[in-house]
């Protein structure tokens, strides 16, 4: 059984909490309650014929780089950077926490999740912004945590790409 540390980082109320909360229980709450400091769970899964266990640290919420933890990101093999689409702060704030962490702990395997994806036609990050992620090699992909869309995906991808590094 193979074991990585992964951390979810991203501004406030981006939806990491509920992201988490999907994956490991198959739930979702409308209730917001904020993440003080770290939250930690884990699930086991097959990727391919390896069995992992994903220990998830669910990062409080920061939009400055300076305010994370650098103790809660220590012996982590990948992250997920999450943004919410409907609130273009949060996208850029994820651009300068994804700069911070590669140039405090090198490149490390992560997705970019566009969370709230059950409010697409709201979002506020426009396509060609996601296509220029993209072209820069960026894995993209939008999450809804509300109605389960893309989340299983993510993580199960997520620990693909642990396997191959």
């Amino acid at each position: 059984m193979l074991i990585h540390k992964i951390c979810l980082i991203g501004s406030f109320g981006v939806g990491k909490t509920s992201l988490v909360r999907r994956f490991v229980t198959s739930m979702y709450s409308d209730r917001y309650l904020t993440t003080v400091g770290v939250r930690v769970d884990k699930k086991e899964l097959r990727v391919g014929d390896e069995d992992v266990t994903l220990v998830i640290w669910d990062l409080a919420g920061e939009e400055d780089p300076s305010q994370i933890s650098l103790a809660h990101l220590r012996g982590m093999s990948g992250y997920l950077l999450v943004a919410d689409g409907t609130r273009e702060r949060t996208f850029a704030a994820a651009l300068r926490l994804q700069a911070f962490i590669e140039a405090e702990h090198g490149k490390r395997p992560f997705l970019f999740l566009l969370n709230k994806g059950d409010l697409k036609d709201a979002w506020a990050i426009a396509e060609s912004e996601v296509a220029a992620l993209r072209a820069k090699g960026w894995p993209v992909l939008e999450t809804s945590a509300k109605d389960g869309t893309g989340v299983e995906a993510a993580f199960h991808e997520l620990a693909a790409q642990l396997l191959v590094d």
